[in-house]
C-alpha cells in the first residue's frame, strides 16, 4: 500500500478487528472514515461468486459517472478479467484482505492508476459476507471525476497477509491484544 486512503481504512479496520479474524460490520462508524468517506465502498455477496455493491461513495460514483449501487463489482472492470467478483468472494471466505493495483481507462482515451483495498467484514454469526474497500487514484489529473472511466485493468493484485503479521507484531511492542494470524489457503485472482 502507498497511497493515505487504503493505508487509513487497513489501518482502521485492523484496529477494530483486533485479535478477530475481521471486524463487525456493525463496529464500522462512518464518523471515524470522515476525510476518505467519499472513496469507500461496501461489497456484498448476494449469490455465490456475485459480489455487488451495497454502497458506493460520491467520488467512486462520480469516477465511474454513474450509482454503482447494485451494480457487480465485475461490471467496472474490462472483458477478460471476469474473476475479480471471484477473488473478492474469496477474500471474504477466507478472510484475508486483498490489495489490487489497476489501471482505469475513459472513452476519450484518459487513462489513470489506482490502488482498490478489499477488507473482509464479519456479520452477527462470524462469517465474513461483507467486504469494506476503498478506490484511490495515485495521481491527480484535472479529468478525473469529469470523464468517467469506462473500466479498470488489473495490473498487479496481492493478499495483505503479511502486514496482518505486522500489525500483530506492533500490537506486542505497544502491549496491546496479541493478533492471530491464521494461514488460510491462497486464492488465485486475476492476473492481468
Amino acid at each position: 500500500m502507498r497511497l493515505k486512503t487504503t493505508i487509513e481504512l487497513f489501518d482502521y479496520w485492523n484496529r477494530l478487528r483486533g485479535a478477530e479474524i475481521a471486524p463487525l460490520r456493525t463496529e464500522v462508524e462512518p464518523t471515524q472514515l470522515r476525510n476518505i468517506l467519499s472513496s469507500l465502498f461496501m461489497l456484498e455477496m448476494v449469490e455465490p461468486e456475485r459480489v455487488v455493491f451495497r454502497l458506493a461513495g460520491t467520488r467512486i460514483c462520480d469516477l465511474f459517472g454513474r450509482d454503482l449501487g447494485g451494480a457487480t463489482i465485475d461490471s467496472l472492470w474490462a472483458h477478460g478479467c471476469g474473476d475479480i467478483g471471484k477473488t473478492a468472494a474469496g477474500v471474504m471466505t477466507h478472510a484475508l484482505p486483498a490489495l489490487f493495483n489497476a489501471t482505469g481507462y475513459t472513452a476519450a482515451g484518459h487513462r489513470a492508476a489506482f490502488e482498490i483495498i478489499l477488507l473482509p467484514l464479519r456479520n452477527a454469526e462470524g462469517k465474513c459476507d461483507k467486504l469494506l474497500g476503498a478506490i484511490a487514484p495515485t495521481t491527480s489529473a484535472s479529468w478525473l471525476e469529469v470523464v468517467p472511466l469506462e473500466f479498470l485493468v488489473l495490473d498487479r493484485s496481492r493478499l495483505l497477509h503479511e502486514q496482518l503479521g505486522k500489525f500483530s507484531e506492533t500490537n506486542e511492542q505497544t502491549g496491546s491484544a496479541p493478533v492471530t494470524t491464521v494461514r488460510r489457503p491462497s486464492l488465485r485472482p486475476c492476473v492481468g
